[in-house]
């Protein structure tokens, strides 16, 4: 595992020493380098999960390099090194930093999907911040710097909030126990004082990752302005670090006190209202990018209604929904960047009719909108369902009222896909605009594949993350104890 961090930082070492002019070099370096890193989890996946690692890092304050493998880790890696490999690969001619900052976040992505240990987290968490800021600054559109500098604004605010109640699960774990440790499962397994204080700033820190209402307001502007690649990279995992993290730090720490109660009551009206409120909001936008950065407010709503919902099913189907998102959102996000690269315009009154000069690329779009729009035998249903059917076992209210997002999404993404490949070509520069070329159907191809994978036999995904969401149960309905 360790060597999965470090391919992606000799990849920095190697856009380092590219010649500066030399840009097409520099792409083939990064997209070797991402293709290797993406290989490793593959082959886990193919043969035996690798065993953890813990080795001394900062031992006078109880903090260790510790990596861990299991089934959700897993289906995150590959998620990372597949989303990150297209990314660059939908990204020819850019100079080195381009590149470089990409596989620094790659490094920073893994060490996160990966960590057993809080403060080690926490550094990654913060690591993907910085490249980030500068993709979205240098490299975005018109509104870029303000796009750039309100994501680090929240982002940073969340990072204090995250510091401060990791920073209280230790000291209360080291008053209690006399040992003072960073590790993951002591910290959210073990009964503490001031649990409540901590799992409240947890969530406030991951939650304006997500984002989750009412911190969601950088998103659309992010995801509009950032360059195709970062709007799918934010998309696919800088959000699922939100969900990922409070799955892995905030779930844990529910239990039969009468907080926990409190909490789960309003996180998952919250949710309900993120769902509806980022449907509602897509069908009124008349730019593509920012109608899908909006769809992700609404289906990462549905996501965090499985996570605070203490159901099993309901938990598997939060983390496979996750990964649907970052299939989906990315699909859709690769084919808004590939008509702005032909038309120079998301304006969707500026399309129409694009299925007759592109009807390869109409096909591709219908099916990655009907993915995330949930219909059966694609990977959307699946998710959606199984997190549905589980906060219905205890929380009818909220699963009935979160059931309007799945009419709304078929709404907008309706809306999307008539408005671009549907009716009559209105606009002569429509009329020869090139279809798929053969790069972006090399990077479609592995996202309907993996679409269509989960939609019909979702068995295998479910199986692999058993143990993960079965460890977060156990203490969980222990009321927080091992």
């Amino acid at each position: 595992m360790v060597t999965l961090l470090l391919l992606p930082l000799v990849g920095v070492l190697l856009q380092i020493v590219v010649p500066r002019r030399n840009s097409t070099l520099a792409w083939y370096a990064a997209l070797a380098t991402s293709f290797c890193t993406l290989l490793l989890p593959l082959s886990w996946a193919a043969s035996t999960l690798p065993g953890d690692i813990n080795l001394p890092w900062i031992p006078a304050v109880g903090a260790s390099f510790a990596l861990q493998m299991d089934g959700a880790a897993l289906l995150f890696s590959i998620l990372t090194g597949l989303v990150f490999f297209l990314a660059i690969l939908a990204s020819p001619g850019k100079p080195a930093t381009f590149y470089a900052l990409h596989l620094v976040m790659l490094a920073a992505a893994y060490g996160f999907f990966l960590a057993g240990d809080a403060l080690l987290l926490f550094l990654c968490f913060e690591a993907v911040l910085i490249p980030m800021y500068f993709l979205i600054g240098v490299w975005g559109s018109q509104n870029r710097q303000q796009a750039a500098f309100r994501f680090v604004l929240y982002t940073v605010l969340g990072s204090v909030a995250l510091l401060l109640g990791i920073l209280t699960l230790y000291l209360a774990h080291g008053s209690a126990t006399g040992n003072f440790t960073f590790a993951l499962a002591p910290l959210t397994q073990t009964a503490l004082p001031w649990r409540g204080f901590a799992f409240t700033a947890i969530v406030l820190g991951f939650a304006v990752k997500v984002p989750m209402l009412p911190l969601h307001s950088w998103l659309p502007l992010a995801h509009t302005e950032a360059p195709t690649s970062g709007s799918v990279i934010l998309a696919a995992i800088l959000l699922k670090m939100g969900t990922y993290g409070l799955f892995r730090m905030a779930v844990p720490l529910l239990g039969g006190e009468a907080w926990s109660a409190s909490a789960t009551n309003v996180l998952l009206w919250l949710s309900a209202a993120a769902i509806l409120y980022g449907g509602f909001a897509a069908l009124g936008q008349t730019d593509a990018k920012r109608l899908v950065a909006y769809s992700s407010i609404s289906h990462l709503g549905f996501c965090t209604l499985g996570l605070f919902s203490q159901n099993s099913a309901a938990l598997s189907g939060s983390l496979l929904q996750q990964i649907n998102h970052g299939i989906s959102t990315s699909l859709l996000f690769f084919l808004v960047g590939f008509l702005y690269e032909r038309r120079g315009t998301r304006d969707l009154a500026q399309f129409g009719g694009l299925a007759k000069p592109m009807p390869r690329l109409s096909l591709v779009f219908g099916i990655a909108m009907l993915g995330s729009a949930g219909l059966p035998l694609l990977n959307g249903f699946v998710g959606e369902f199984t997190i549905l059917r589980g906060v219905f076992a205890v929380h009818p209210a909220v699963a009935s009222f979160s059931l309007l997002g799945i009419i709304l999404a078929a709404a907008y993404l309706l809306v999307l896909f008539q408005k671009t490949m549907l009716g009559p070509v209105t606009l002569e520069a429509n009329r020869t605009l090139p279809d798929l070329r053969l790069r972006e159907w090399l990077i479609v191809l592995p996202l309907l594949g993996w679409s269509i994978w989960i939609g019909i036999s979702p068995g295998g995904h479910f199986r692999l993350l058993d143990a993960s969401v079965a460890a977060v149960v156990k203490p969980m309905l222990a009321g927080g104890r091992p």
